[in-house]
């Protein structure tokens, strides 16, 4: 099994995972990680642990930082401080619509890439002369979305935990505003939108079982039948896994998935001399010779009229005179019967036996 550890390069930035090598780093150790543009410094956040899968295509730690490597990084967040002061005050000495959001320097070859939004297509040719005379290096500008925004900067979502773009997501997937209504959510721009000002990313995670919910149960608006008789569906609650039915007698019934299921209704359907109606009805056995102990009652407490039939005792009359009644029907659930005194009457249950040659 391969060994996977995860670094931060910042204090509260996103996680990325590296395989750990030959190092055992703790957290808290600060380490080197190989990048595009030379190693760089990354401080351990999860210790290095076996895992089961082969995940493979991790960058491999470059080894421990050295106190030189700490210091380099140091001076690059200086640099990178200053950097981003002098473009901000240059953005509003030339007076462009846009907003600095964050500065990236390479120490190796010394670049700067500073990051900024803006509603719509700015001009800044004149600032990055202005930016490369002032810093003193090569300046590259480039223009990040609303989500790569937020991404970059972090933050704390409305559920009081820091964003997931800024944590774990690594591609954002189109979010629409069906997935809002199909969730029955407020359409309040305030409600359902993130810290980038979009919709909320978070809709997407709980949609398919929005969608798996929808398809399985009857539509709103749509009949169906429950244990209290039949209805129309005027409402869905999927966190409970509940639909709401108006029942045609009156009054309204939260009934559970498996009582108004689409399965059950087509096994109805196809034994129709199975079952009654509701999904919570036990189909009826036409042979008492195959019936299963488990499915006879216990008795008169925990059964009901339809598990067992329980004889009177003026039935006796019909009788052959021994105190047993005559054999019951074939869709009865009980064989003989006999009484006891003070009329009480104990259920002989017949053993289910296979089926022999006539």
């Amino acid at each position: 099994m391969p060994m996977m550890c995860a670094v931060a390069f910042s204090p509260r930035g996103k996680l990325y995972y590296a395989d750990p090598g030959l190092l055992a780093p703790k957290v808290g150790d600060r380490v080197l990680v190989p990048t595009d543009d030379g190693a760089e410094v990354a401080t351990c956040m999860w210790a290095p642990q076996w895992v089961s899968d082969d995940i493979g295509h991790l960058p491999v730690l470059a080894g421990l930082a050295a106190d030189e490597d700490v210091e380099r990084e140091a001076a690059s967040r200086r640099r990178r401080a200053q950097a981003r002061v002098a473009a901000r005050r240059l953005v509003r000495e030339h007076g462009l619509p846009m907003k600095i959001v964050g500065v990236d320097h390479v120490s190796s070859a010394g670049t700067f890439t500073i990051y900024f939004t803006a509603d719509g297509r700015v001009d800044f040719r004149a600032l990055v002369r202005d930016l490369n005379r002032t810093l003193d290096t090569r300046v590259l500008l480039r223009q990040l979305s609303a989500r790569d925004s937020a991404k970059l900067q972090g933050g704390i979502g409305s559920c009081g935990r820091d964003l997931c773009c800024s944590t774990f997501l690594t591609d954002f997937e189109p979010v629409s505003i069906r997935m809002a209504k199909d969730q029955n959510l407020a359409l309040n721009p305030l409600k359902i939108s993130g810290a980038c000002g979009r919709l909320m990313c978070c809709l997407r995670y709980e949609h398919p079982l929005y969608e798996e919910f929808a398809a399985a149960v009857p539509a709103v608006g749509a009949s169906a039948r429950t244990p209290d008789g039949p209805g129309r569906v005027i409402g869905h609650d999927v966190p409970r896994q509940q639909v709401v039915v108006a029942l045609d007698a009156g009054g309204r019934k939260a009934c559970d998935r498996s009582e108004v299921c689409s399965s059950r209704r087509a096994h109805d359907a196809a034994y129709p001399a199975a079952g009654s109606s509701g999904c919570a009805s036990t189909p009826a056995l036409a042979d008492p010779s195959r019936l299963d102990l488990d499915q006879v009652s216990a008795g008169p407490a925990a059964g009901t009229a339809a598990d067992a039939d329980v004889v009177d005792p003026a039935s006796r009359a019909d009788g052959d005179g021994d105190g047993t009644t005559n054999q019951p029907d074939a869709g009865s659930a009980t064989g003989q019967t006999d009484s006891g005194e003070g009329g009480h009457h104990r259920i002989r249950r017949r053993r289910s036996r296979p089926a022999g040659p006539a």
